[in-house]
């Protein structure tokens, strides 16, 4: 097993004697590494799988490793965690749910649901100030900033309201019995600061610990790391300070860094042997970054042959520009007879991306966009999910208001205002408080009657989600609520069609899942994974994504657009530890490319109405000396003339 790795990588899987860092450059077979590992210790070293926990930041990576270490080991990898940090967290907070004032079929808010929380408590429709103090209250949690220090530590007057709000959110929360995405890894954490027996029992349980993408966590998930792990070390984190990109989010390089204080007999080894990028994109890759200043020392090296050469392009402005890139794309393809998902057109903002976006629909090029909206994300599929994350837990407001209106079932505004009002003045959930005596007074029998038919319909559903299967409730559910034709009268018969075709798909994917979970356990499942990371189809596409949701992956082709100061780097990061970042995205978006890379940039751009001159970036020069620039000399009807040459000869050979 061991023998298809080289060195580096085989020192790494073998080194299990105390804490060990693998400094995993970009393409360096990072995930070989960590699966191999895995099989080594449950193989090698007479490891239980059900003792061992992976861990890293999306869904997609963890499938990756479950799909190789299932090929990589003989025996049964059964009870073995491959998992993100947050369904780590959700599994920790879900069994120790009483020690954290918790039922264990807690919710899970959504990004939308903690919003209109933060949009109620805040008395505002104020977009901007409503994600600042999201911001803040985010980073507080990932900081472990309690409600009492947030209001101590506050300085401005925003922070000074953001700390109000931090309390009476999770006030809020904790009547609604739910925590939010950040609440998953805050929760255990502090669990395991204030009880040592259940900080043994986890540590006990997890012997093992590998940690994928290291640079990329936060405080937060730093200290459960260094919990988990105890004085033991019993772990290998696995990263690249090269590409930590998240600082913005409350990532810290310096978790590296701290390592070495807090494991004095820490392990470190380089893997340096680029698996991805010919050796020209390497050069200009390691020239750039060398501009930074290192916590380790670190050089990528291929033996992937010298490659085509880095060709610049300076645009017109970002019209042009998008119809270079589009024409210089579609020349390339045709001349190498590959397909559109061997390309990507990365840039530093999502709104780079329209222009690029309607050049594409124009030549009548396939795309996908990353980030794009989501299947759970679909209001349809939305609906659906109320309803069973009322069943999970009948103390989620959010889901409670929309499952009631949804259909609507005379269940009025009036109701639901005198309803909150009752349950907000007593603390308790608007379900609890429509059973209370004291609400049953306060609104007339017929606005009441169908408010209790819809929470005794709620309570029969709960006992049999708890008992049957899955897909009967959710299809019994359907039927009762009539759904179907209550798109049918709501939407246009062909978008109603297109929404209840998607529910069946759900309801399908339900099915499939319910072999050893129930409803509720399943529907916890999901908002936690529509929160990690968005799944989309596969089909042969250009990829067209921002250069934060590209890292992770790689592509034969890479157009890297608007390489421009004020874009990349970006004009609010000029500070010297925000162009040290800039610089490492750049790094990240050179480092996607195997084969051939592109870089374009403006001479003009327009800016509030007015076309303003733009300067290249300063990383274009930072690349070394080997690049190929041209100028804007190339028209659209020269470009029309090369690409109908290069049909006609394709079309003449074949």
């Amino acid at each position: 097993m061991l023998s298809r790795l080289n060195p580096m990588q085989s020192a790494a899987v073998r080194h299990i004697d105390g804490p060990l860092l693998v400094l995993a450059g970009a393409g360096s077979g990072k995930t070989r590494v960590i699966t191999h590992k895995i099989a080594y210790l449950i193989e090698e070293c007479g490891y239980s799988p059900s003792r061992i926990a992976a861990i890293t930041f999306t869904n997609k990576a963890a499938r990756e490793m479950q799909e190789r270490v299932g090929k990589l080991l003989k025996s049964d990898a059964k009870g073995l965690t491959l998992s993100t940090f947050h369904s780590l967290g959700l599994v920790i907070v879900r069994s120790e749910a009483p020690h954290l004032g918790l039922k264990s079929n807690f919710s899970i808010l959504d990004s939308a649901d903690s919003w209109g929380i933060l949009c109620s408590l805040c008395k505002t429709t104020d977009k901007k100030q409503v994600r600042q103090v999201s911001s803040l209250i985010s980073g507080w949690k990932n900081r472990l900033v309690s409600v009492k220090d947030a209001a101590s530590l506050a300085g401005s007057e925003e922070e000074h309201l953001a700390a109000r709000i931090y309390a009476d959110y999770q006030a809020t929360l904790q009547a609604y019995q739910a925590a939010d995405f950040d609440d998953l890894i805050r929760l255990p954490v502090e669990l395991f600061g204030n009880n040592r027996e259940v900080l043994e029992k986890w540590q006990n349980k997890l012997r093992y610990l590998l940690i994928d993408e290291y640079q990329d966590t936060n405080l937060c998930q730093y200290r459960l790391v260094r919990q988990l792990a105890g004085t033991r070390g019993a772990f290998t984190a696995v990263g690249d300070d090269d590409q930590a990109i998240y600082a913005w989010r409350g990532a810290s390089k310096e978790n590296i860094a701290e390592l070495r204080k807090d494991y004095p007999n820490l392990e470190v080894i380089k893997l340096e042997q680029n698996y991805r990028s010919t050796v020209r994109i390497l050069k200009a890759a390691n020239s750039l970054i060398s501009h930074n200043p290192k916590l380790f020392e670190k050089k990528l090296w291929s033996d992937l042959g010298h490659g085509a050469p880095i060709k610049v392009h300076a645009a017109r402005d970002e019209e042009h520009e998008a119809e270079a890139v589009t024409r210089q794309l579609l020349a390339h393809k045709f001349e190498n007879r590959g397909s559109y998902s061997d390309y990507a057109i990365l840039y530093r903002g999502n709104h780079q991306a329209r222009l690029f976006e309607q050049q594409l629909r124009n030549e009548k090029v396939p795309y996908r966009v990353s980030g794009g909206l989501s299947f759970f994300d679909r209001s349809e599929i939305k609906d659906i999910l109320a309803y069973l994350r009322l069943l999970a837990n009948p103390n989620d407001d959010p889901a409670f208001v929309r499952a009631v209106t949804t259909p609507k079932r005379g269940v009025g505004n009036q109701t639901l205002e005198a309803l909150g009002r009752y349950a907000g003045a007593r603390h308790m959930s608007m379900f609890e408080a429509a059973f209370e005596a004291g609400f049953v007074h306060q609104v007339p029998e017929r606005q009441l009657e169908p408010l209790a038919a819809f929470c005794h319909f709620i309570n029969n559903l709960q006992f049999r989600a708890e008992r049957e299967k899955a897909s009967e409730v959710l299809n019994d559910l359907l039927k009762a609520i009539d759904y179907e034709a209550h798109l049918f009268d709501s939407e246009e018969a062909r978008q109603a069609k297109t929404k209840w075709e998607n529910v069946m798909e759900f309801a399908a994917w339900i099915g499939k899942k319910e072999e050893d979970r129930n409803l509720i356990e399943i529907t916890q499942a999901v908002v936690l994974m529509n929160l990690l990371d968005r799944e989309e189809n596969e089909y042969d596409a250009v990829q067209l994504s921002t250069l934060h949701a590209a890292k992770g992956l790689e592509f034969r082709h890479v157009f890297l657009v608007g390489v421009e100061e004020g874009i990349l780097p970006h004009q609010e990061s000029m500070s010297e530890a925000g162009i040290e970042e800039e610089r490492r995205l750049m790094y990240v978006g050179v480092t996607r490319a195997r084969e051939s890379l592109h870089l374009s940039h403006c001479l003009k751009r327009k800016r509030a109405k007015e076309m303003q001159a733009c300067e290249p970036s300063r990383f274009i020069s930072e690349m070394g000396g080997d690049l190929k620039f041209s100028g804007n000399a190339v028209t659209k009807e020269m470009g029309n003339a090369k690409l109908a040459m290069l049909k006609s000869a394709l079309s003449g050979k074949i």
